[in-house]
């Protein structure tokens, strides 16, 4: 634990906290619903994030809808003086990350070609710069995508950087291999120079470091022995030390979360370690023996929480997190426990709060707050006094945002379903939207949903299931969308389908009037539903969606490997394909896609709107120019375009006169 008391360090931060500046207004219903303009913008604010001293605070601002972000730099003392803005025209700033205290460094972005190059290879190129915010210059450091890794808090000048091969396909290797076969170098702030520090292999991947930039940990495969290996390096060894092992036949997976202060020689893991969900654990290298920390039986843990203080306590372990109807944190430091409960207290619709950044003599903070009804807001602690400094969304007025409640119900199998329901403002019964999420093999986390709250805005009741094969919620239910008769279109469709009549039941849902609406698997699922019979939607709408089971097969199936990713793939081949089925088709369908979609080729959506024709179906096709499968590419044209097209879709032409 701190020295500094929990009691006398939330009395102190009390003190410093102007509160009165923060209060919430009086509520408002949403008479009408937001311009679909005002859900289409990019997040007006992002990334906003300290120097290490705390005299600059950092963001990164679309200034116009259309525009690409540019960084502002202000100092913190003087946040109404005219910041410095950086605009990296025609190329578009992805991230960045300050790397001292007057200097940042900044990832880079363009689209360089009009057709993808395959299976996960889009069509950006990349750069890498740095900022001297005091000279105002700024200094390219490579062409490649490369990532910062460390900023070596007690090397102001050097951070350590991940640079992965140009050319995933390189001779004699497996695409999967090459691509995962980082290389680590230390850049030298003054000069941009890079000095090899680390080169991964096949056996060596993904290394973390501790403090000082020393590797500690990493993982890899053993090919000769079919399994997958953790290592260690203790401080001052040279080698690396194993610490687990994993037969590739073996389903689940194991994690290294940091060095276990409170025992020598021991480390924290989360880890399934017999048990049929995640926990943490105190594992000890010398013995390989594991002691239980936290774990529960309903939910997985989903990670730690680190120290907000990354410069003076870099990596150290404060709390545990699971997600159930939120994220909750049980902490192991009192002080970080005081400073966040304080700090939740104090800030309007407080739901997911983190300190995002924070100053090397703790002083200075960032705040960042994200929920149902907070669709992002940075807050800059400084001087003792709590500011706003902008919202990732600043059109939307939290009063006029929907509830969201997490609900259970039964499958017909008898599977207990977990749901997260997004209710409007008015009076049930309400028209039902199902959202299914992609992946499918996911955890979803709820916390700020644009989809979600754009529906529950124009009226719509929105059911986001958390269908069997989803994670968070133990292994038996995420390996029962394994099982014989429980895959896609099968029980995992019912899983969606009962949810819908579950809500109908609780005089939640009109049954005359429901929708299903989802995007990559969620969008499979769509495809699929549109043609079950009995069938209890009034239409679809199915975003980059799977169409063609055995052609996304032949994407991925050379980069599985072991029991579980073969599992993966039985599931898909076991699993309805929609483009078989589209002569059962009974309502009518939205379908968008975007040209250049590089996880699910739009060649999935030109093949179904073939067939769909060819049995005389009634749709509608959207495509989206220039949209890759992703979230971050999908630009304000992209998406007044698309969110025109759905509730224009919904209202009017989901079945008999519309939903």
């Amino acid at each position: 634990m701190e020295g500094k008391s929990a009691t006398g360090m939330r009395t102190a931060l009390a003190a410093m906290l102007c509160v009165a500046s923060l209060a919430v207004g009086a509520a408002e219903a949403a008479l009408e619903p937001y311009p679909l303009e005002n859900w289409a913008l990019r997040a007006t604010i992002s990334n906003v994030s300290l120097s290490r001293d705390g005299t600059y605070v950092g963001l990164m601002r679309i200034p116009m809808r259309d525009a690409n972000p540019v960084i502002e730099v202000y100092e913190t003392d003087d946040m109404g003086k005219e910041p410095f803005r950086l605009d990296a025209d025609p190329m578009e700033i992805i991230q960045y990350d300050w790397v001292s205290d007057d200097a940042l460094v900044f990832a880079l972005r363009q689209k360089v070609r009009d057709r993808i190059e395959g299976y996960n290879r889009g069509v950006y190129d990349y750069k890498f710069a740095l900022l001297d915010v005091t000279k105002q210059k700024t200094t390219e450091l490579g062409k490649r995508n490369l990532q910062v890794v460390h900023l070596l808090p007690d090397e102001p000048d050097k951070i350590i950087v991940e640079a992965f091969p140009t050319d995933d396909r390189g001779p004699g290797a497996r695409a999967k291999d090459a691509r995962w076969t980082p290389s680590y170098h230390t850049m030298d702030l003054k000069t941009g120079r890079t000095t090899l520090l680390l080169r991964g292999n096949l056996a060596i991947r993904r290394v973390s470091f501790d403090a000082e930039g020393n590797p500690r940990f990493t993982q890899g495969p053993d090919r000769n022995a079919e399994s997958w290996v953790w290592y260690t390096r203790r401080p001052g060894a040279s080698g690396w030390e194993e610490v687990h092992r994993q037969h590739e036949d073996e389903f689940g997976n194991f994690g290294i979360d940091g060095v276990d202060d409170m025992k020598p020689n021991s480390i924290l893991v989360t880890a399934l370690n017999g048990q049929d969900t995640y926990g943490l654990w105190s594992l000890d290298l010398d013995t390989k023996a594991m002691e239980p920390i936290y774990r529960r039986s309903d939910v997985d843990v989903y990670g730690v929480r680190y120290h907000s203080n990354r410069w003076t306590h870099f990596g150290k372990v404060v709390g545990v997190v699971y997600f159930k109807d939120k994220f909750h944190v049980e902490y192991f430091d009192e002080v970080e426990a005081a400073t966040y409960a304080q700090l939740e207290s104090v800030i309007p619709y407080a739901y997911y709060v983190r300190i995002s950044s924070r100053s090397r003599d703790g002083a200075t903070m960032v705040v960042h707050n994200l929920g149902p009804r907070d669709p992002g807001t940075y807050y800059l602690l400084n001087d003792g006094k709590l500011q706003s400094v902008g919202s990732e969304k600043p059109l939307l007025r939290s009063d006029d945002l929907a509830e969201v409640r997490r609900i259970e119900y039964k499958s017909r199998d008898g599977l207990t379903i977990p749901g997260f329901l997004t209710v409007p403002h008015g009076k049930p019964p309400f028209p039902l939207v199902v959202l299914p999420h992609g992946g499918p093999f996911v955890h979803e986390i709820i916390l700020f949903d644009e989809w979600a709250q754009l529906l529950a805005n124009n009226g719509y009741l929105v059911l986001q299931p958390q269908y069997r094969g989803s994670r968070g919620y133990g292994m038996k239910f995420y390996t029962a969308a394994f099982e014989e008769g429980g895959q896609g279109g099968y029980a995992m469709q019912d899983d969606k389908d009962d949810g819908a009549q579950y809500l109908v039941e609780q005089g939640l849902a009109d049954p005359d009037r429901m929708a299903m609406f989802g995007w990559s698997y969620g969008g499979y699922a769509a495809l699929v539903a549109a043609a079950r019979t009995p069938q209890i939607y009034q239409c679809t709408v199915a975003g980059a969606a799977v169409a063609d089971r055995m052609m996304q097969v032949n994407y991925f199936r050379d980069n599985v490997d072991g029991a579980e990713g073969l599992a993966f793939v039985r599931t898909w081949l076991r699993s309805l394909s929609p483009i078989e089925d589209v002569e059962k088709v009974n309502v009518p369908m939205l379908i968008v896609h975007g040209d250049v979609d590089q996880r699910v080729p739009v060649d999935h959506a030109n093949k179904y709107l073939k067939e769909l024709d060819k049995y005389g179906k009634s749709y509608k096709y959207v495509e989206l120019e220039g949209a890759d499968h992703f979230s971050n590419t999908l630009f304000y044209d992209h998406k007044i375009t698309f969110y025109n097209a759905l509730i224009d879709y919904l209202k009017n032409d989901c079945g008999p006169g519309g939903l």
